[in-house]
């Protein structure tokens, strides 16, 4: 599979296997299709979990990134409400590691690439996080915006080494 082959791939699987997950754990989710862009676009960013993913010619991170209100959605709806929505909670932020461990294993299941695993989640929290990738001419970046039901932002932001 050529190396952009690849990448159409790895991005198409990760935000269908973003939008069947939420779903699965009760969450309403609706890919913003006109917003999505090459590059990093993110705002108001509370939370975010990275996975590496690397192996057989593909190195990249996957990011979810989230809101306060999109935080609290993903909380409420994958603890059944049982936990609260607080970053300081590392019980809480593990629930967003544990999203993005279920997207990124279903995306590389479904994309079929022999040879490539991922990294465990890393968990961050703050006002305004911001991700930057690597700035080399060879690795593409992609921001999959994402609304929830009934309130807030999930981004899936893709970077992909494309040489």
């Amino acid at each position: 599979m050529a190396d952009m082959d690849k990448l159409a791939v790895l991005v198409n699987t990760f935000g269908s296997s973003l939008i069947s997950v939420a779903r699965e754990v009760g969450l309403n989710v609706t890919l913003n299709k006109g917003q999505v862009t090459q590059g990093v676009k993110v705002s108001n960013v509370c939370a975010a979990s990275l996975i590496g993913i690397v192996g057989s010619g593909v190195q990249g991170t996957a990011v979810i990134m989230l809101t306060s209100e999109g935080f609290e959605a993903v909380i409420a709806a994958m603890s059944g409400g049982a936990i609260g929505p607080d970053t300081n909670n590392p019980i809480a932020m593990s629930v967003i590691g544990e999203l993005s461990n279920m997207v990124s294993g279903r995306a590389l299941i479904q994309a079929a690439i022999p040879g490539v695993d991922v990294t465990p989640p890393q968990t961050f929290a703050g006002e305004n996080i911001h991700n930057a990738p690597a700035s080399s001419a060879g690795v593409k970046c992609f921001t999959l915006p994402f609304s929830l039901d009934p309130a807030g932002q999930l981004y899936l932001v893709l970077s992909f080494n494309a040489s």
